[in-house]
């Protein structure tokens, strides 16, 4: 396995810029404070291969889905995130000679993204000057981005140095078609003190507003200004200094503001103007330590120590601050896409990956008022559930698989209206909460409607089948998604049973009022519980790959009769499958692409025997490529519940270091944001057993052989508690909050 950065606990660090992973450095060198982010592409000029990035919060565009034919209830648009206005761009001439790495020689190479401090920082020496880039994006405000270039002679010599520093429209997305743009310009202006540009989304035919984002740089330091100039789809500020053995310093600060804060664009324009001299009378040291300061606390709150294990340390820091820079919980608007500020495969969408997999994390890391926000986004876009179901000729609510406002908007067929188990898991979240929070209030309140409507919707999707005395779901896609169009996928039927189970359970709690207007009927709990006691949900004996019995849920009905060759048979040339074979084939292997009978299994671990997990993990684990980042995770966790260490360890490695290691060959096109939650959970909900049994917080932990000890902070009911588990013992301490009785190592333990 190739790793381009070195390692270090609180550090990612290259000396070595090889063209061929330009774009690997590039997104794991990302920046993002949830309003904004770029990937870690040059400020200055690169003729190479490049992505350049620069990417919104909220800020996307309805891409109309172009397909061979339409189908009724097909979605009209693909929403994705557009890659917003380069406020990034600068380009360095040193005595007369345009900086390029790409094309001229130079020595010292270094970039390095600093986790503890949120900052980027590359240095490199060309034509005998020592070039210093420091980039942050604010954690403090929001609106902005901040950059120190420092220019020092090493030759002995004087040079000429001129830095262009632009705002600039001309910008595509990698997967435009025929270079199409997304931006038009409405006003801009370059004088001498700044320059700024007001940019807009252009029209389109479906109803999306249109979104107007405003960019402004000023500057300070050693440099004079000597020009501004403004074209079509650029404005630039031109500076000029002699460069001898003391560095000389050119800072800028870009506000960025959108007319998601704003109620027109004069007001947009305003408030950029408004930000830009309040931070043009701060100096770059004070943004710096506002900034750190705020990381600061959140590593205070959140970090993972482990001792003995270098890469693994790495990792998780890696993991959490990817995660932290897209999304903190302070916009409720805002939601996490798979691939944050990093890239715009997926769209910049939100999936069921946030439900599923971040919640959990943040639960654990933030106060719950961050977790609300998430359920509060699902909740104000009840009313696009509807619709999505509507769609489909059904009733109650169909949360979508890809998102922005509510409405579905993925342009694939089989992921967008087969893989309803999606649905599960928006109702899965406020069971999450609850049981973790141990407030109700949610769950009878709004979160009720959320949850009703997903519970009809499950008893209009599913079927009776009067030959096996069963009700069904067929025509459906599972969390494994080299299957498509199956019927009765265990883990899709398993959860719509579970769901309305839950529903059925907080009925009689909701509130009146909201009870009153969802107008439940006895006949409709009368048919959620004929299906909860009918729901088909096979068991078959089998033998696994070693020729050991075991008794099984069927991951489908067909699902056997596949050629069950295991993915230790498959050359290794061939994988992954996904990158080598063709979709055919890959539908018809047996092929995991990511857990699926397992899934239920890492929801709701008390609810399956021991030997029903082991006997599944060890059928369905052979089979699966793993070739979802979101897959390693789970696989992990349900082997530290059945004590297989060593696979335990082996999927947290894999989960924690996935893109600093490029295990699926996929992290030039950007980051996987939501699966970075994986290495939080393999820790704590794997290695420490954590879990929330009866109202009672539960530790099971053990200390990976590889490790000499590792610790962390949980936020639980009130309370910070710091779990340290070493080879002596384990110890829980109370941080902050009110004693409590927690189970450790199946011993009651009060912790004061």
């Amino acid at each position: 396995m190739k790793r381009i950065f070195e390692i270090d606990p609180w550090t990612i660090t290259s000396h070595e810029l090889n063209a061929e992973d330009k774009r690997l450095q590039e997104s794991i060198t990302s920046l993002g404070n949830e309003h904004m982010g770029m990937r870690g592409m040059f400020e200055e000029t690169y003729s190479g291969d490049t992505h350049l990035g620069v990417y919104i919060g909220g800020v996307w565009f309805p891409d109309k889905t172009r397909v061979g034919w339409w189908k009724n209830g097909y979605p009209l648009y693909f929403g994705k995130a557009i890659n917003a206005v380069n406020f990034t761009k600068a380009k360095f001439t040193i005595d007369g000679q345009e900086v390029d790495l790409a094309k001229h020689a130079y020595q010292d190479f270094v970039v390095t993204l600093d986790m503890h401090d949120g900052v980027l920082y590359r240095e490199f020496t060309v034509f005998g000057v020592h070039v210093t880039i420091t980039r942050l994006i604010s954690a403090a405000t929001k609106e902005l981005a901040a950059w120190r270039f420092a220019f020092e002679a090493v030759d002995g010599a004087t040079h000429q140095v001129v830095v262009d520093a632009s705002i600039d429209a001309d910008v595509v997305n990698e997967d435009a078609n025929y270079d199409e743009k997304f931006w038009q310009v409405l006003d801009k202006n370059a004088d001498q003190s700044a320059s700024w540009m007001s940019t807009q989304t252009v029209p389109n035919d479906f109803g999306v507003p249109q979104f107007t984002v405003v960019a402004e740089q000023t500057f300070a330091g050693d440099f004079t200004q000597t020009a501004n100039t403004s074209t079509a789809f650029a404005v630039t500020n031109s500076f000029a200094a002699t460069v001898g053995a003391t560095p000389v310093v050119l800072e800028k600060r870009v506000i960025v503001t959108t007319s998601r804060d704003y109620a027109d664009n004069v007001a947009v324009v305003a408030g950029a103007h408004t930000l830009s001299q309040q931070v043009t009378a701060r100096s770059f040291a004070d943004i710096f330590t506002a900034h750190a300061a705020e990381w600061h606390a959140r590593w205070e709150k959140a970090d993972v120590q482990i001792e003995g294990d270098v890469p693994a340390q790495q990792g998780i820091r890696f993991n959490l601050f990817h995660l932290f820079a897209t999304y903190y919980g302070n916009d409720s608007r805002l939601n996490i896409g798979p691939k944050g500020f990093t890239g715009e495969k997926y769209g910049g969408a939100t999936y069921w990956d946030t439900e599923a997999f971040a919640i959990p994390v943040y639960l654990g890391v933030t106060k719950p008022e961050v977790v609300k926000t998430l359920l509060k986004y699902r909740y104000d876009q009840l009313a696009g559930a509807y619709h999505n179901a509507q769609q489909q000729d059904l009733a109650g609510a169909l949360y979508p698989m890809v998102t922005f406002d509510g409405i579905e908007s993925h342009n694939e067929w089989e992921i967008t209206f087969e893989e309803i188990h999606r649905n599960a898991t928006i109702a899965y979240a406020i069971y999450n909460y609850t049981n973790l929070t141990g407030d109700h209030t949610w769950e009878r309140g709004e979160g009720a409607e959320v949850l009703i409507g997903i519970a009809r919707f499950w008893a209009g999707r599913v079927h009776y089948s009067k030959h096996q005395a069963a009700y069904m779901i067929h025509g459906v896609t599972g969390p494994n998604e080299y299957e498509n169009n199956v019927n009765n996928n265990f883990y899709t039927n398993w959860m719509a049973k579970w769901v309305l189970s839950y529903a059925t359970d907080v009925l009689p709690k909701i509130d009146d009022q909201i009870a009153a207007k969802l107008a439940v009927t006895d006949e409709e709990v009368a048919h959620w519980q004929d299906i909860i006691a009918k729901m088909w949900l096979p068991e078959v004996d089998t033998t696994d790959v070693d020729g050991n019995p075991r008794h099984i849920f069927l991951a489908q009905d067909g699902w056997l009769d596949k050629d069950l060759v295991p993915v230790r048979d498959l050359p290794a040339d061939e994988l992954p499958i996904n990158q080598h074979w063709s979709w055919d084939r890959v539908l018809r292997s047996p092929y995991i692409k990511q857990s699926d009978t397992l899934h239920a299994m890492y929801y709701f671990p008390d609810a399956f025997t021991e030997e029903q997990k082991r006997d599944n993990y060890l059928f369905y684990e052979p089979f699966t490529v793993h070739e979802s980042s979101l897959s390693p995770s789970v696989h992990s966790i349900i082997a530290a519940d059945l004590k297989m260490e060593d696979k335990a360890v082996e999927f947290y490695e894999r989960t924690a270091r996935l893109d600093l290691d490029n295990y699926n060959n996929d992290t030039n096109d950007g980051l996987h944001i939501t699966s970075m939650t994986g290495a939080w959970l393999s820790i704590v909900q794997g290695f420490a057993g954590m879990r929330v049994r009866d109202d009672q917080l539960v530790l099971n932990p053990f200390l990976p052989k590889k490790w000499t000890s590792y610790q962390f902070r949980l936020i639980y009911r009130g309370r910070i508690l710091e779990i340290k588990v070493a080879a002596e013992d384990s110890t829980v301490k109370l941080i902050d909050g009110e004693p409590l009785i927690i189970l450790l190592n199946g011993i009651e333990t009060e912790v004061k």
